[in-house]
């Protein structure tokens, strides 16, 4: 029986995908064609490899074994193919990245800006969320998060100085609403909460000094799931918001917010470049690599 790697190709995209129609738009094909595609491999292979309802799209049994087989040598031809690059006078390709809103705005961008200019065969593709995408299954080249989120079976390069979180909130807030002076004082504060997208708990707001560590679960009218908004709320008056200072530096700068707690404020580790071990990168990657190291 003739097998054509295209059809399994297909079947890998789509297997991984879930979705005919997110697999047609990675694979540049129309989706009723890639439809066509999976089902007449199916009928020469004479067994189905998908199951297929209203709502999403998984393998089978069989599929299940097909996409365990086939699907790393895939992976491992096109690794290669990347490869093949160096030997090319300008590096290529698409290079994918997993990322927070904020950190792609302020350090990514501007780090790798120059990148693109330089090397016009170059192609960066960014996730922006604020949640936690399996970089491996979903096929990332690399994922950028704070240094104490990352798994740690990931090799993880350190692609900015430390950071320190703030306490803010504007000067008509605190015209009628006392400085706390400790973290227990945010319990009789309106406090910003953040909906964690992982878990879907809210974030307990954590401080440590010569004390100790203290944790503070906050109480307030408003709750976010991202961090521009936040910031937002707090410029409004809304009450007291708690970030990574550099979120609200240009506005702590010029004395639109009041940072308090201060002295409970210390550093942790900043943002990594983290991806999965591998021998072998493509140029692009490495390149990328390169423009986001700290110096």
């Amino acid at each position: 029986m003739k097998r054509n790697l295209n059809d399994l190709m297909a079947f890998v995209t789509v297997a991984r995908e879930g979705s005919f129609t997110r697999a047609a738009a990675q694979l540049g094909v129309t989706q009723p064609a890639l439809s066509q595609t999976i089902t007449a491999l199916e009928n020469r292979m004479e067994i189905r490899l998908l199951t297929r309802t209203t709502r999403n799209v998984s393998p089978t049994v069989a599929g299940e074994r097909l996409l365990a087989a086939i699907g790393s040598r895939f992976d491992e031809i096109e690794a290669e193919l990347d490869m093949l690059t160096e030997m090319r006078d300008k590096p290529a390709g698409t290079v994918r990245i997993t990322c927070g809103p904020h950190v792609l705005k302020t350090l990514l961008l501007p780090k790798l800006s120059p990148l693109l200019r330089n090397y016009p065969d170059i192609h960066l593709e960014f996730d922006a969320n604020h949640g936690f995408r399996n970089i491996v299954a979903d096929r990332f080249d690399a994922g950028v998060r704070l240094g104490d989120t990352i798994d740690k079976d990931m090799i993880a390069m350190p692609i900015s100085p430390q950071l320190r979180m703030a306490a803010v909130a504007s000067p008509e807030y605190f015209s009628s609403h006392p400085i706390p002076l400790t973290p227990h004082d945010l319990l009789d504060h309106n406090c910003m909460n953040m909906r964690q997208a992982t878990s879907g708990g809210l974030y307990v707001w954590e401080f440590d000094n010569e004390e100790g560590p203290v944790n503070v679960r906050v109480n307030g009218q408003l709750t976010f799931n991202t961090s521009a908004h936040m910031v937002d709320a707090a410029l409004a008056g809304l009450g007291i918001a708690f970030l990574p200072e550099e979120e609200f530096a240009p506005h702590l700068e010029e004395g639109r917010l009041i940072r308090v707690l201060d002295a409970w404020c210390i550093p942790f580790p900043g943002y990594y470049l983290y991806y999965p071990s591998r021998k072998q990168h493509s140029p692009a990657f490495s390149l990328v690599m390169e423009a986001l190291k700290l110096t």
